[in-house]
């Protein structure tokens, strides 16, 4: 199979000591490669090494067939652009000047920029949304700015590859989200194909195609989004003991609370998980249920609840069940119903609360927006 991108045999290190070994990747043109592992795991050194910014231990890296140590610096820079997370040293630049100089690849000896090339400067300026602080200068804006201003200048320069290390760090939601609908339209227009390293593992398993994780000394997995997040397997990775990833939704939690679970918790269809994270906070351990187990509610709850019950997806909920929710009730003294109405599925839930009532429990209703601590007291027609 013919790879547009990939890598012999590639150790990585720093002045002749290799710390990764033996990396092989293949990617094919327009594919997005995101590396994840711990901090300090080699990510930015595998990226620098790539980039020809380190020289490699061992092995070879091939861009189109061709070994990119046979490749010009010209050659190279107007086929592969790099934004790293340091800080460039400008001096009475621009933002438009920064972003500019992504054509200088293309301007000969004086570095004179025609007028096509200022319209792409134009075009890259707008993809990204820095038009508006394009006269500011570039050492006082912020370190989300700077980050797009660095990201517009790499579109300048074309690339068929880009090398980017932590892209998102400074960014927030908005731009994070913008910045990577950006790549994915540059890959879909322009055939891109992009390298990077993510911390925002949920953000990573959305945008890649294929996933690269570091841990030690070797590379620990390759593959699909799909054939890397398996149950407990960045748990592993990332050697979390506190708190809890879930590889199936993306889902992060903290620690659940400890203690005696004294209260608990009517929900499903979402509704739950606000409160399950209120409690969380407040240190307060609790039981939850029936809960069935493609319920948006799910994840949260067998994350942060002390007793989980829960129900198989497109199946009635069967007596034993039923009787397992009901004794779990009569052992708390407290209810919190997060359902105003329920639906035909939801008998099950709807007894529960009614079976609450009747057992004279301290029956509180919330409604979805409860993250708030607003309660409603529950008036049992019973």
């Amino acid at each position: 199979m013919e790879y547009y991108f990939k890598t012999e045999k590639m150790s990585v290190g720093y002045q002749g000591k290799a710390l990764i070994h033996d990396i092989e990747i293949g990617l094919h043109k327009g594919e997005i490669l995101t590396l994840i592992g711990p901090n300090g795991a080699g990510k930015s050194t595998i990226l620098k090494s790539i980039a020809k910014q380190l020289e490699l231990i061992h092995g070879v890296v091939y861009l189109d067939k061709i070994e990119l140590n046979h490749m010009s610096g010209l050659e190279l820079s107007q086929r592969m652009a790099v934004v790293f997370t340091e800080k460039i040293k400008t001096e009475l630049l621009t933002c438009e000047d920064v972003v500019a100089t992504g054509r200088y690849p293309y301007t000969g000896h004086f570095g004179i920029l025609s007028k096509g090339d200022y319209v792409i400067v134009e075009e890259a300026m707008e993809l990204v949304h820095v038009t508006e602080i394009r006269n500011q200068d570039f050492t006082k804006i912020s370190d989300g700015q700077r980050q797009r201003v660095m990201l517009a200048r790499a579109i300048c320069q074309e690339p068929e590859i880009i090398i980017l290390d932590e892209p998102t760090s400074f960014l927030d939601v908005k731009y994070k989200l913008e910045f990577l609908s950006i790549l994915q339209e540059l890959r879909i227009r322009k055939g891109l194909t992009v390298i990077m390293s993510m911390h925002e593992l949920e953000l990573a398993e959305r945008i890649s195609d294929k996933i690269l994780c570091i841990n030690g000394e070797y590379v620990d997995r390759f593959g699909k989004p799909e054939e890397i997040f398996q149950a407990g397997y960045i748990k592993s990775l990332f050697e979390i003991e506190t708190g809890s990833f879930d590889e199936e939704n993306g889902s992060m939690e903290l620690e659940p609370a400890s203690g005696i679970a004294d209260i608990f918790v009517i929900a499903g269809g979402g509704s739950g998980r606000s409160i399950y994270r209120k409690l969380q906070r407040e240190r307060k351990a609790f039981r939850t249920g029936i809960i069935y187990e493609n319920d948006l509610d799910f994840p949260v709850a067998r994350a942060l609840a002390a007793e989980l019950i829960a129900a198989k997806a497109f199946e009635p909920v069967d007596k034993r069940t039923f009787e397992h929710a009901q004794k779990a009730i009569d052992s708390c003294s407290k209810v919190i119903c997060c359902r105003r109405k329920f639906g035909s599925l939801e008998t099950a839930n709807k007894n529960l609360l009614e079976y609450a009532s009747r057992s004279k429990k301290i029956v509180e209703l919330t409604e979805q927006e409860a993250e708030n601590g607003r309660y409603l007291l529950y008036k049992s027609r019973y």
